[in-house]
């Protein structure tokens, strides 16, 4: 027997953190970007501004002038802004996000090193030399912090940063800066060979999943946005500018939606299509796509066709557009590839959208997978809440007064959550909000906010249909129930009275010491409900169907709690097979895979009336709390676990 592994998410978050610092160099200067792109636009020799006045007199040379300014060449301004200052902007951005000014000022000068020794532009360079020059001068710095003395700190400030600048200007200049260009020079080749076969498409094959799991800045300011300013200043546009930016597959699924969604989903896609294509923001899509993953397929499709597009009719960009707005992409898009532009886009959207509507219109799922959990997945994935994604989920209009927390019976998964979420409020301040728990077919239309498993969600929309519903997974350690208590900051006013604390009940009758098993003997989640129920039979707390009951309630929702806690118990239905109320409790040496989650402590539940709620309540804060987890798998006895579980603090 083998204990369940965490999921392998290291590799997927450091590239997320590669691609969101790298992110953080260029985005904070897209307004350079632009600018040389419009001036480029305007003053080179294929420009705006000499196809207006090509067919001029130019007696006194203005004319010649102006092409002058866009001159590639060392006389005109595109040149020396994408060889200098785009590059130099980056490194001092870089710098400046690891130790300040003083970061920002030897980042610039090590950029330089690598700008001058190089002979295509340095973007790649500059996101390597601006950081390091940051990191190393917050290094140095450290070694001789409150060693100076009075009177020479600006002396040694001055000096410690130029003689560091100088250092890496030129270990930038005669290293970083010779391996950087042969890289450009190789992945440029490469990009030649997939243009030259026709392969280009395929890269959407990476770049649709990426997005979706956000790794598309890794990708976008890391390898395209370099490559494809060395190839707009060959050729004075790109198309690896549109690779990533193309809003056409995600405003197809978008529109799919629209048509064929349902519920939530289908009433929040025309908004979410709106923010996607006009405001660039492509994250909008994502939790639609997150809902259900073989929508991937359309995106993936719909990227291939729009690149075909591009490839066939030649078309690209002048310079990065960001966001990917329609709009943004207008604004950078080379003369002469208006129209196939304007096709790759609209080729991309009717491809997402057939494939996306064929998926959905044949999708035979019982019930539609709730948005507001495919939301809250997306920003587990992005590593912090979206604010723009937040919007696809509800708030409330008014202040939250009564929250419930719902499941099938109403004994035990809506028990726990409801306790570790009313102390979470009762924390932040807000006592006079009720925190209960109910099964959902007991539910009535008078709650403000309903708690759910996901798989539950739609059967409790149906009852109170008023109400805001906030999906989870993980009962014990839910992310969503911070951001239930961040929204009541913004719908309530924190009245700073806490109730008290219910008293826990006497934990012999409920929990006897024959229902304390320190090692269980199963090693399968179904083996462990047939143990912690035999308890319960043995206990003449309940019937031996009701262990079939508890079988039948797992195959409908897990009862998995999080934290390394399982608390099977019955359905509603079985309620009738309890004789009284009881609890048990298993731990084993070896977590069990339960449903993909490791399970160490299994606890039967079978509940009449809420005589067992405090002692539920002291259970969920003990598996809250890491010191009295740790006293329940150091227990050596069932009194030592009774004791856990019942002393108050």
């Amino acid at each position: 027997m083998s204990t369940v592994e965490a999921p392998r998410t290291g590799v997927r978050v450091h590239v997320q953190k590669l691609g969101t610092s790298l992110s953080n160099m260029v985005m904070p200067n897209i307004g350079a970007f632009i600018a040389w792109g419009l001036i480029t636009a305007l003053f080179i020799e294929q420009g705006w501004l000499q196809a207006i006045f090509s067919g001029l007199r130019d007696p006194d040379g203005w004319v010649a002038r102006i092409g002058g300014w866009g001159s590639y060449d060392g006389a005109g301004i595109v040149g020396p802004m994408i060889t200098y200052l785009l590059p130099v902007l980056i490194g001092y951005t870089g710098g400046r996000m690891i130790h300040g000014n003083r970061g920002a000022v030897v980042g610039a000068i090590a950029t330089m090193g690598v700008v001058a020794g190089a002979d295509v532009p340095m973007f790649m360079g500059a996101m390597i030399m601006g950081p390091l020059g940051g990191w190393a001068m917050k290094k140095a710095d450290a070694l001789w912090e409150g060693k100076i003395r009075p009177g020479f700190e600006m002396l040694v400030d001055n000096f410690s940063a130029g003689i560091l600048g100088m250092l890496l200007a030129i270990f930038g200049f005669f290293g970083i800066g010779p391996i950087v260009s042969s890289f450009t020079r190789a992945a440029g080749h490469a990009v030649d060979f997939l243009v030259n076969n026709d392969l280009l498409p395929l890269t959407s094959v990476l770049i649709e999943p990426a997005k979706v799991l956000f790794l598309n800045n890794a990708i976008n300011h890391g390898v395209l946005t370099p490559l494809g300013t060395t190839q707009a200043l060959d050729t004075g546009k790109s198309i690896l500018f549109l690779l990533e930016t193309n809003p056409g597959p995600g405003l197809g699924v978008l529109l799919a939606f629209m048509v064929f969604g349902r519920g939530a989903a289908r009433a929040s896609a025309p908004g979410a299509a709106i923010i996607q294509f006009f405001g660039g923001i492509h994250e909008i899509y994502f939790p639609y796509v997150l809902m259900k993953p073989k929508l991937i397929a359309a995106t993936i499709l719909g990227g291939m066709t729009g690149v075909f597009v591009n490839v066939l009719f030649g078309s690209g960009l002048r310079a990065p557009a960001a966001p990917g707005s329609i709009i943004a992409i207008y604004a950078q898009t080379a003369s002469g590839s208006f129209l196939g532009v304007t096709l790759s886009v609209l080729a991309a959207t009717a491809v997402s959208f057939a494939v996306a509507s064929l998926l959905l219109k044949t999708d035979r799922a019982d019930s539609e997978t709730d948005l507001a959990a495919a939301t809250a997945e997306m920003e587990a994935l992005k590593g912090k809440k979206s604010s723009v994604a937040s919007a696809l989920v509800g708030t409330p209009r008014g202040p939250v007064r009564n929250i419930v927390f719902a499941c099938d019976a109403g004994m035990g998964s809506s028990a726990m959550g409801a306790s570790v979420l009313r102390k979470k409020i009762r924390s932040a301040g807000f006592g006079d909000i009720t925190v209960t728990n109910q099964s959902i077919a007991n539910l009535t239309d008078t709650y403000d906010l309903v708690v759910t498993h996901r798989d539950l969600t739609d059967r409790a929309r149906l009852k109170t249909g008023s109400a805001v519903h906030v999906s989870v997974e993980d009962f014990m350690s839910s992310p969503r129930y911070d951001e239930i208590v961040e929204m009541l900051g913004d719908t309530n006013s924190a009245s700073g009275a806490a109730p008290p604390e219910e008293p826990v009940d006497k934990a012999d009758d409920l929990l006897p010491l024959d229902s304390i098993v320190l090692a269980g003997t199963a090693t399968s989640a179904d083996a462990a409900i047939d143990e912690a129920g035999a308890l319960l039979v043995a206990a003449d707390a309940v019937e031996p169907a009701y262990v079939d009951a508890m079988h039948e309630r797992e195959k409908s929702v897990s009862t998995y709690m999080g934290n390394g806690l399982a608390i099977p118990h019955g359905t509603n239905e079985a309620k009738t097979a309890i004789r009284r109320t009881g609890i048990s409790f298993v731990r084993y040496p070896e977590p069990i895979d339960w449903n993909g989650k490791p399970a160490e402590f299994v606890v039967g539940i079978a509940g009449l009336g809420n005589d067992h709620m405090a002692l539920l309540t002291k259970i969920a804060h003990v598996f809250l709390d890491k010191d009295e987890v740790a006293r329940l798998r150091a227990a050596t006895s069932a009194d030592d676990v009774r004791a856990v579980l019942s002393d108050s603090k």
